[in-house]
Order: C-alpha cells, then structure tokens, then sequence
C-alpha cells in the first residue's frame, strides 16, 4: 500500500485543528520521519507550520550546538575548535534534523548562547533571539522565559515526551536545593577572532537533582496532559502533542517543589 503524501495544506489543517492559530508563538520539538513522506519535504511542513500561526506568529527550535568540552580528548586541540558562531555553527545533531533545517531557513534568526541557542522565524524572530543570557541560559533571560511571558505554545510534533527543552525553563525556577550546576569553557566569535569563555549553568545533560529518572520530563508532561490540560492529535501521521507554555511550566515548577523543596 503507498503511503499517503502530505501536502503542506494538509498539514496546516492538521497543525491548526490541533490548536495553533494566528499569532501563536511555539517552540517545535519534530520527528519528522513520523510525519510520513511529504510532497516538498521538510521545508513543506515548516511552510505549514507558518500557514498555522500567520505572519506575525513565530516558530522556534532548539539548537543547542555540536561541541562539549567534555568530548575534547586532549586540551592541545583547544586551538582548533572553531568558535561558536550564531550565523554559521551548526545545531546539535542530537536534536534531530529539525532545528537545523530552521536555522538555515531565509529570515531565520538564533539566539547568542551556544548551549541553550534557539533559531526562530517569523513575525518575532528577533525579538525572541535577542539578548540571551549566556549563563542560565534556560532561565527569564532567553528564549524559553520569552515563550513563557508571551503566553506561547510547545509543539512536539512526532517528538518523544520527554524532549520537551521548555521544562529546562522550569528546572531553572523551580525553588528546590542541590540542583547540579556545570561549568565549563567554549570558544565565542568575537571581533572575528576567537575568545574563550567561561560559563555556567544549571547542567541540562542530567535530571537537575538527584533521585529523578532521565526522562522524568516525560512523566511532568503525562501528569499535565492527564489533568485535561493540552491536547493531543496527529500532524501528518506524527503522534502530537500542543501545549500552553505558561501552564506546562508553572505545572512542573509545583511537581518539582512538591519533592523536593524544604
């Protein structure tokens, strides 16, 4: 049997009967095998994705970056990593094709913090790029406190629960003792040179604190889901999940200050 091709209006039909509509600001997590073949690719269905939230919504991606001190084998290589540069230093592969094919889209945007960088396109692209933190970069000061305080949206279209970045966001506000903290050095473009800097920040490689699962973050979202908040439903054939990002936080801070604070 050949499987269905998805046209970017069907999509768009899809992604606004899940529930995004004109103006939205989302942060996407994608599986895009799971959406099936699709007639333009991958670049059809974030067409789609804009068709939903109009020309002054935004559509965002979570970038991270491809380098971790902790992978340089010997620190003579220091020299040779090349700096981070917004315009030109490729997202992590670890995230999925997604981000990337965002990022490298005409009119795209991405914020300055390499390990919590996000691209975004759209009607508020720079708003939402502009002035990120470079330590906690995952706290009011980024991208992800930017979705929050604009009453945005998370999309994981296709994407397993436990990718949701935005909880990252919630483990930054959560008022809880003993949350790991790493702090490390990268390579930053600066005056077309390069120049190391130190960072720090809450690390997002691990549950915050001890005595939490790895992917704890899928639980926070089935419990918000199971209180009859979000929706879900199917962009393409890609299982979806859409959710208010003011709600999905404020959620998680309460569940991690429920265990953990004293």
């Amino acid at each position: 049997m050949t499987a269905t091709l998805w046209t970017r209006a069907e999509l768009a039909r899809h992604a606004a009967e899940l529930g995004l509509a004109p103006g939205d600001a989302m942060l996407v997590h994608a599986g895009l095998r799971s959406v099936g073949p699709i007639l333009g690719g991958p670049d059809a269905l974030i067409d789609a994705l804009l068709d939903a939230v109009g020309p002054a919504g935004t559509i965002l991606g979570y970038c991270d970056w491809d380098y971790d001190d902790r992978d340089l084998p010997d620190p003579a290589l220091r020299p040779h990593v090349p700096p981070f540069d917004p315009a030109r230093s490729r997202a992590t592969r670890d995230n999925g094709a997604f981000p990337e094919l965002l990022r490298t889209r005409p009119g795209a945007r991405r914020s300055g913090n390499p390990g919590a960088s996000c691209a975004a396109l759209g009607g508020r692209a720079d708003w939402f790029t502009a002035d990120h933190a470079l330590d906690y970069g995952y706290g009011p000061q980024s991208p992800f406190g930017k979705l929050v305080s604009t009453g945005g949206k998370t999309l994981l279209l296709g994407a397993p629960l436990d990718t949701m970045t935005l909880l990252h966001h919630a483990e930054h506000l959560a008022d809880i003792p003993n949350k790991r903290v790493r702090r490390f050095q990268a390579p930053m473009l600066i005056d077309g040179g390069t120049g190391w800097r130190q960072f720090e920040e809450f690390d997002t490689s691990d549950p915050i604190v001890e005595g939490l699962p790895d992917d704890y973050f899928a639980t926070i979202v089935e419990a918000f889901l199971a209180s009859g908040r979000g929706k879900r439903g199917t962009i393409g054939a890609a299982p979806s999940v859409l959710v208010d990002a003011p709600a999905i936080v404020a959620f998680a801070v309460d569940w991690l200050e429920a265990r953990f604070k004293t």
